[in-house]
């Protein structure tokens, strides 16, 4: 569960690297998932409902399609989140990338700093060498500072991940996971995020995301965000080491 995929496991353990502090920027599950604290959230439920789409037609056909929801219930000490995505992108009536990832994860505050978190997650990424992926960790997280400008959060511990190859083959293995999440708040309708994670036994993957969400309306906002990931010994289907990704969505609060 832990080889190969533990470096990609990665990016489903932060998907929820944006904070789910207001109405004007809106929580975001994408990449990362350590969620907000519950003793500061605003009401006893939050979500969203991401999606982009571009298209191209002439001397070139191109397609790409991006879609992801995050939906995350709090009480005085604990939070549930569960969220899912996909991404599709066809070139000249060819699909040449498909992903889709599942998740849940909960967070139980010890104190007004410290937690306990679990979370589990999915994921099928084929052209980049799995046809499954899952992942199941839990552990201490330490909530250095959370106010309405700023949110930094720190959390590590075991895990255990299962992979199943598309080239072939299977593993499952254990590891050991840590992240670091934080939030700023540029200005009332702006927020900028930055996560970084890794997952490691005798491989090792790290996953970095950068976002910027900005408010529309009370509604809506837009989403910039820029993932890499590094797998120290990647599938031999996909034998690239670092896999980027920039994305523009639109953002729907629920």
């Amino acid at each position: 569960m832990l080889s190969l995929r533990a470096r990609r496991a990665i990016p489903l353990y932060f998907s929820c690297l944006t904070a789910f502090t207001s109405v004007s920027v809106f929580a975001d599950n994408t990449l990362f998932t350590a969620m907000d604290d519950p003793a500061t959230a605003k009401k006893p439920f939050d979500g969203n409902v991401q999606a982009g789409y571009n298209a191209q037609s002439g001397n070139t056909q191109n397609s790409t399609l991006l879609a992801n929801t995050t939906m995350t219930w709090f009480n005085s000490d604990t939070a549930y989140s569960l969220w899912g995505s996909a991404n599709n992108t066809t070139s000249s009536n060819v699909r040449s990338s498909e992903k889709y990832q599942a998740g849940g994860r909960t967070r139980y505050n010890l104190t007004a700093r410290n937690y306990m978190f679990g979370q589990v997650g999915w994921l099928n990424d084929r052209y980049n060498g799995y046809d499954s992926r899952s992942t199941l960790t839990g552990g201490y997280g330490r909530q250095i500072f959370s106010d309405p400008r700023q949110d930094l959060r720190v959390e590590f511990g075991p895990g255990v991940r299962h992979d199943e190859y598309h080239g072939g083959g299977r593993t499952t293995r254990a590891l050991a996971y840590g992240a670091a999440n934080y939030s700023y708040r540029l200005t009332d309708t702006a927020r900028l995020s930055e996560g970084l994670s890794a997952l490691a036994n005798d491989e090792t993957t790290v996953n970095s995301e950068t976002a910027l969400n900005v408010a529309i309306n009370n509604d809506f906002a837009l989403r910039l965000a820029y993932t890499v990931v590094y797998n120290t010994k990647p599938p031999a289907s996909a034998p690239k080491n670092t896999d980027t990704t920039t994305s523009v969505t639109l953002v729907y609060g629920l």
